[in-house]
């Protein structure tokens, strides 16, 4: 990157009337109505100069670009009466209606909603490129005829500068409003529509076909008027996000070792809710008088509404996790500010740097000191299907009743009771869902009282130093249906650090769908893995840069086009489990029990993930156009992955190698037997193996189906032979 092209877009007033794809207020304006704006003030009637087409051509081949625009706020609802397409439609026949009865009769209302903003701050797209300058600069030139952008009523004007990558972020992070950036994921953010290649000349031949949409059509006895929709433009949707400001403090000792002053996790809630107190208390010292009001809002929480939760600030307590033999100690903190709150982000970085604990003596004893090292945090801040409680969630809607612990036996619970309880815990936390604002659908919510970390607390132990009873805390456990980014915080003390969650994934490598439609009766495995394996080949080689090589993790095959060698098969396996309706995508790890780590292939497998997870609709020839949508496994029960002595095949098995002097059934055993024990799956060979069915194919090959026993249960998957990834 070594050059960057700063489009800075003016309005003459603090009103946007642009709506989205959905019909719903946008803010920020999308990148494609820049586009739109820029070619419509560049036109002449019907026609854009060739310069300026070779520039809008460039610019739609770029990347999405970073926006930076003031802080935008709903404003109050209105009508306008307009007349509709009808008026058109009979001007269009020839006819001449009296244009006071007609409009009239036939206008209709039209809602605006405007967005409500500081006129005097501009908005700021920046493209960073590497070659093109000719074509930047002409845009620079057409940037200047640009006067509206949004609606007719959205006047505007414009300036565009080419300038250092360096230079330009400056300018983004001195804005003062807020900064979008594509998020290139599915995380939570919105979505906005950006240009393509294409754009230019599917706006050209959208106009055009606005201008004839009524045509003459029928015989010469009898002609009709037309509509002829015109063509839609080809647009983009990305997902841009305005990331918060994350600060990270460790708790220190401040002595000569400095070492990690670590507090239970139990003691998270009263341990947020004192840094805090200590952090506003300095800003109220520091600030001028009429910014209190402010810090009592969007850093204590007082007597903020229900639109200031999204600008208020959350400090969150970090648990020491990872190996199962770490304890769950908090040894730092993190604060994120959104780029809305009204607080300025280095104001609260520097208050909570000042955050110390004196003694006995008046001697400070300890304090918060800002690092940069987050791998702990990073934990929290991925993304995951199923997610676990840490410290559990404050649901008012979902207390229990409490038993003195002298009268347990005479009031114990009864079957009936519990359930009722954790029903609406259940309620509840898809509730503090919603609030959370987490839009993914979910699959599955599980509650109890005691944690799903081997060494975590149960939830009553939080209530000290609260304002929340025992009797309303929970731990939680969440699984949704697409992966879902951190950190999430659920409940009423998501503020104090309760409801911290943490991605667990028990399924780790596979991503699964059902098949809710389309499948043909008569379709075969084979062919609908294959197609399977087609659409993910094509799925991800869009992700690859121009001349980036083609993973073999994905294809099965080396960068010299030889197939992938060795005992380690290193690339991704695909599964059609018809007899339950299901498509799988499982990581090689899981298949080879050795050889193979998690860490060397995680890339590669997310990558691929990313690629995949949203699919809906798989074109499997004659299996049919099957439609799909994402599945939860559950390992403990799916038939598949659940511990098992016995196991059976559910699709035939095919040889590896060519067996002389051995029967048919004789081959199978010898082949399954080998390929168990190279794969090291499992540690204990099958103590019986039995051959069910036995096929010779066309050219020889041997295939058949089996019953393995082995002496202990054995996990899955069991997925093996020369087709195992088809």
């Amino acid at each position: 990157m070594e050059h960057a092209l700063l489009v800075t877009v003016r309005f003459h007033e603090g009103r946007y009337h642009g709506l989205d794809n959905r019909k719903a207020s946008e803010w920020p304006p999308a990148p494609a109505r820049l586009f739109q704006a820029l070619m419509a003030g560049a036109a002449r009637g019907a026609r854009v100069p060739g310069e300026v087409q070779a520039a809008l051509d460039w610019l739609e081949a770029l990347p999405p670009p970073v926006i930076a625009a003031p802080r935008g706020i709903p404003g109050q609802t209105f009508k306008n009466y307009v007349p509709n397409n009808d008026l058109d439609a009979e001007l269009a026949k020839g006819k001449a209606p009296d244009l006071g009865k007609a409009v009239a009769a036939i206008r209709v209302d039209k809602r605006y909603r405007p967005i409500l903003f500081d006129a005097g701050m501009p908005i700021l797209y920046c493209w960073p490129f590497d070659d093109g300058d000719g074509q930047a600069k002409a845009l620079c030139d057409v940037a200047i005829g640009l006067y509206q952008f949004g609606r007719g009523i959205d006047m505007a004007w414009a300036e565009a500068a080419v300038i250092d990558p360096d230079e330009a972020e400056q300018r983004l992070s001195g804005h003062g409003g807020i900064v979008y950036r594509p998020s290139g994921g599915r995380d939570s953010g919105r979505e906005l529509l950006c240009p393509r290649p294409g754009l230019r000349r599917s706006l050209a031949a959208r106009f055009e076909g606005m201008r004839t949409r009524f045509r003459t059509g029928g015989t010469n006895r009898k002609p009709i008027r037309l509509f002829v929709q015109p063509p839609k433009p080809r647009l983009a949707r990305v997902v841009y996000d305005a990331r918060p400001h994350r600060f990270v403090f460790e708790l220190r000792t401040v002595d000569a070792q400095a070492d990690f002053a670590h507090q239970a996790l139990k003691t998270a809630a009263a341990l947020v809710q004192e840094v805090r107190d200590k952090a506003a208390k300095r800003l109220r010292d520091a600030l001028l008088p009429d910014a209190a009001d402010k810090v009592e809002r969007y850093l204590i929480g007082r007597d903020a509404r229900d639109s200031d939760k999204a600008a208020r600030v959350r400090i969150v307590p970090v648990p020491s996790v990872g190996s199962e033999y770490v304890d769950t100690a908090i040894r730092r903190l993190v604060v994120y500010v959104p780029q809305s709150c009204p607080l300025a982000a280095d104001d609260l970085s520097w208050a909570f740097a000042q955050v110390a604990w004196v003694d006995a003596d008046g001697v400070i004893c300890k304090e918060l000191q800002r690092t940069d090292e987050d791998r702990m945090v990073r934990r929290f801040e991925r993304r995951g299907r199923r997610w676990q409680s840490l410290t559990p969630l404050a649901l008012p809607l979902a207390r229990r009743r409490r038993i003195e612990p002298d009268r347990q036996a005479e009031e114990a619970k009864g079957a009936a009771e519990r359930a009722a309880e954790e029903a609406r815990a259940t309620a509840a936390v898809r509730q503090a869902l919603r609030h959370a604002g987490t839009g993914a659908p979910v699959a599955k919510v599980r509650v109890q009282r005691e944690p799903f970390h081997h060494r975590g607390d149960r939830a009553e132990s939080f209530a000290s130093g609260t304002r929340f009873t025992k009797d309303m805390l929970w731990h939680a456990a969440v699984t949704f249906t697409e992966p879902v980014a951190g950190p999430l915080l659920l409940g009423d003390g998501r503020f104090l650090g309760l409801g911290l969650m943490r991605p667990s994934e028990p399924m780790r490598g596979v991503l699964a769908f059902t098949i809710t439609g389309g499948l043909a009766g008569s379709a075969a495995p084979g062919t609908v893995a294959l197609a399977a394996r087609r659409a993910m080949m094509a799925r991800v080689q869009r992700q690859l840069r121009r001349g980036e090589w083609f993973p073999g993790y994905v294809s099965g095959h080396e960068e010299d086009g030889s197939p992938t060698g060795g005992d380690a098969h290193r690339h991704i396996a695909v599964v059609a489990d018809l007899p339950r309706g299901r498509l799988l995508y499982i990581a090689p790890n899981r298949l080879q029990r050795r050889g193979i780590r998690w860490r060397e292939i995680e890339k590669d497998h997310r990558r691929t993930v990313r690629a995949l997870e949203d699919m809906d609709v798989l074109r499997a020839g004659a299996a049919g156009r099957l439609t799909l949508a994402p599945a939860v496994l559950d390992p403990e029960s799916d038939p598949l992955f659940a511990p098992a002595r016995i196991w059976e095949s559910v699709t035939d098995y095919h040889v590896t190698r060519h067996y002389r002097r051995l029967s048919d059934e004789e081959a199978l055993k010898a082949d399954v037997s080998s390929e168990l024990g190279r794969r090291g799956w499992p540690r204990l060979r099958p103590e019986a193996i039995e051959v069910l069915a036995v096929e010779r194919g066309p050219r020889g090959g041997l295939s058949g189906r089996l019953r393995l026993v082995f002496p202990t249960a054995q996990r899955g998957p069991l997925l093996t032979g020369r087709t195992s990834h088809k």
